[in-house]
């Protein structure tokens, strides 16, 4: 499911040409703070999906929440404790 959650993230991600050392940027709108530049197109996604990967574990380990992109969330499996 991680997998799936990154890639459909990547989707809805939105690039432009800015004034810079490394020209491509890339942004997730429903990630907040999620942004990545690169010299190509092809970095700065292969960046930008780094970028995407690092949010996730630390909204885990902070505890904050992820937002659910299309069909897909990132939650907690809540286990039953075994008697």
């Amino acid at each position: 499911m991680l997998i799936e959650y990154v890639e459909e993230a990547l989707r809805r991600a939105r690039y432009e040409i800015i004034k810079d050392e490394e020209p491509f940027y890339g942004e997730i709108e429903d990630l907040r703070g999620v942004w990545a530049t690169g010299k190509t197109l092809e970095e700065c996604r292969s960046n930008l999906k780094d970028v995407v990967e690092g949010w996730i574990l630390l909204s885990i380990k902070k505890g904050f929440s992820i937002p659910k992109l299309g069909n897909y969330e990132i939650r907690e499996i809540q286990e039953e404790a075994i008697a």
